[in-house]
């Protein structure tokens, strides 16, 4: 079986680098917007999680960057993972306590994760949750819905046709 790295090369195909160049140059643009400053360290970080396609915990990210010649402590990464989550750049996966990047940075939307079990990928959707009958119960209950996260875990196609294999 691939590895996590392996894996997430595997289903990413050769554009991919120009995906996550891309989106690391709008991230730079929405900062600038924004008035926020996208550091080096920052988007060393954003760029690991763009091009890794899979929850990434905070040790982690910290391995990669040693590996690449960044040497960086624990504070630096929280503090780029705190940045990069409160201007949504990123997301934080409760139940893995990893991060992934956000696939619709700048959009406020209810992210729905699909984390498969096996390989750690994470797919994010989109939820409307005030249609749908956690809105019906939250106006039931007279609660006005400001945030919601869904997180489910299962196989992903590829670790479903590798276990089939």
């Amino acid at each position: 079986m691939a590895s996590n790295s392996e894996h997430a090369a595997q289903s990413c195909g050769d554009g991919h680098a120009d995906e996550v160049e891309t989106a690391l140059e709008m991230a730079e643009a929405q900062c600038r917007e924004q008035g926020l400053r996208m550091t080096s360290g920052r988007q060393k970080v954003l760029g690991l999680l763009l091009r890794e396609h899979r929850a990434l915990g905070a040790y982690e990210i910290i391995d990669l960057m040693d590996a690449e010649g960044w040497r960086v402590k624990p504070p630096i990464a929280y503090r780029a993972l705190n940045f990069l989550t409160r201007h949504g750049f990123a997301h934080r996966i409760e139940r893995l306590n990893a991060f992934v990047a956000c696939s619709h940075p700048g959009e406020r939307h209810s992210p729905a994760f699909m984390i498969c079990r096996m390989c750690h990928a994470v797919a994010e959707a989109h939820l409307n949750p005030a249609k749908g009958a956690l809105g019906a119960a939250a106006r039931a209950a007279g609660f006005q819905i400001e945030r919601t996260m869904v997180e489910a875990e299962g196989i992903c196609p590829a670790c479903s046709e590798a276990a089939a294999a």
